[in-house]
């Protein structure tokens, strides 16, 4: 039912969307008009920036955008004239309904309820929101379902945060690298702790036909070991190929895509092979998985900022000693095997792992997505128009143009110059609402 709403919805703006700056409100329409005047305005469909644009916005969608546009004389003016407008950020690959983060032990979860973990969830969506990042791709969480109950309260607007889109919980192989493992082996697990085991191609269709009854948005497999998990190995395959493409097919039923995690070469290059969208944190791609990305237009969700936060946990024990043993050289690993996906051409998005690092800090990745090989524009892009296509809702967010969402952010400076200055977020806007203004 929700993927029919969102067609009909698509096909709505169809007729109603026009050129760029051109208004798609419908006649006699009486909804408040907001004009927000942008000193300078990145349109990054476009590749550029532009001076001294306005938007107007009308209810929760842009109406126009131009450079000399009529202001209407009842239309409530932001004036943003001495900074830097863009659309709103999207993070392909986060963790907000997973709690505190308080260590980084999945083993946590054992000594909290369910509502616990779920209270300690909503800052996690505020945080998120007003460092700038509208749209989130939530991709799993151990406690099943939690990422929908967020999303839900999010879209009612009980709570702020950014626009969800959740995978329920993580299909996994029973161990794997989205169990909870690593208690005593007479220990029951509550079923919302082991919800997405599956350990064959029928298995894996049962517990996608699960999810989608449930109402998620994506699908999350996990086809490696993990870095942050007990008893795992990242250098190992966990799914096999044709569990993986059970998956994708499965999924591909009921108008859902897919997203593998996957560290080692060989899981990396299964998860492609199978057809899935995107291959989460792509670490040991070698060159023959890279060539597959491309040939197969597969994105890659590279995490290459979190790194730091692992680094910083270690040095003060934070973690379990067993997931710094598993991180070993991988960081700089997987910065390399980012410079030669950019290099190569491959398809990238803007996906940070949020919940290894703080929840405001994602913008400090796009410093190092520059360092390693991008221009600012292309980081830019990765979190904007790369993001959504990857999301498949190009129509409603992802850049600046009528019939889209007013998700709307500014900063002070100019990022294609500095894209540091992303880190400093001055204006949330969210559908039409603001959520922060300094």
């Amino acid at each position: 039912m929700r993927k029919q709403i969102i067609y009909l919805a698509s096909v709505s703006l169809l007729f109603a969307t026009g050129a760029f700056g051109q208004s798609v409100a419908a006649p006699g329409a009486s909804t408040q008009v907001v004009a927000i005047k942008a000193g300078r305005l990145i349109d990054v469909e476009g590749g550029k920036e532009l001076s001294n644009q306005v938007i107007l916005i009308r209810g929760n969608r842009i109406d126009a955008v131009g450079a000399q546009l009529n202001i209407p004389a009842d239309a409530k003016v932001i004036d943003l004239s001495g900074m830097t407008v863009l659309p709103g950020l999207i993070d392909c690959h986060t963790h907000l309904a997973d709690g505190a983060r308080d260590g980084g032990d999945p083993l946590t979860y054992l000594k909290k309820t369910v509502a616990e973990v779920a209270l300690e969830s909503v800052p996690n969506a505020r945080l998120t929101l007003e460092s700038g990042f509208t749209t989130v791709r939530d991709v799993g969480v151990y406690r099943a379902l939690g990422d929908v109950a967020l999303r839900d309260a999010i879209a009612r607007d009980d709570i702020p945060g950014p626009r969800m889109y959740v995978a329920g919980a993580y299909v996994t192989i029973s161990g794997g690298a989205g169990s909870l493992s690593g208690f005593a082996p007479d220990i029951v697990l509550p079923w919302d702790l082991h919800y997405g085991e599956a350990n064959s191609p029928w298995e894996v269709r049962a517990v996608i036909r699960k999810l989608t009854n449930d109402g998620v948005d994506h699908i999350k497999i996990l086809s490696s070991g993990a870095v942050l998990a007990h008893g795992s190995n990242p250098h190992s395959q966990e799914f096999t190929l044709e569990e993986l493409k059970a998956a994708v097919e499965e999924a591909s039923h009921f108008g859902l895509r897919v997203e593998a995690h996957a560290h080692a070469a060989q899981a990396i290059k299964n998860a492609i092979l199978a057809g899935v969208a995107s291959v989460e944190h792509a670490t040991m791609i070698d060159d023959e998985g890279i060539a597959l990305a491309k040939a197969h237009g597969t994105y890659l969700d590279m995490d290459i900022y979190d790194e730091q936060c692992i680094e910083e946990d270690a040095a003060h024990s934070n973690i379990p000693l067993e997931f710094v043993q598993h991180d070993v050289h991988l960081g700089q690993i997987q910065r390399d095997n980012f410079r030669k996906a950019v290099q190569a051409g491959v398809k990238l998005s803007f996906g940070t792992d949020a919940g290894v690092c703080p929840y405001d800090v994602a913008a400090k990745q796009f410093a190092f997505m520059v360092k390693y090989g991008m221009s600012p524009l292309q980081a830019i892009q990765a979190a904007t128009t790369s993001a959504a296509d990857l999301l498949e809702h190009s129509d409603i967010i992802g850049s600046l143009r009528p019939g889209k969402y007013a998700d709307i952010i500014a900063v002070s400076g100019v990022p294609l110059q500095d894209v540091r200055v992303l880190e400093t977020v001055s204006f949330v806007m969210k559908e039409g609402k603001i959520y922060k203004q300094k």
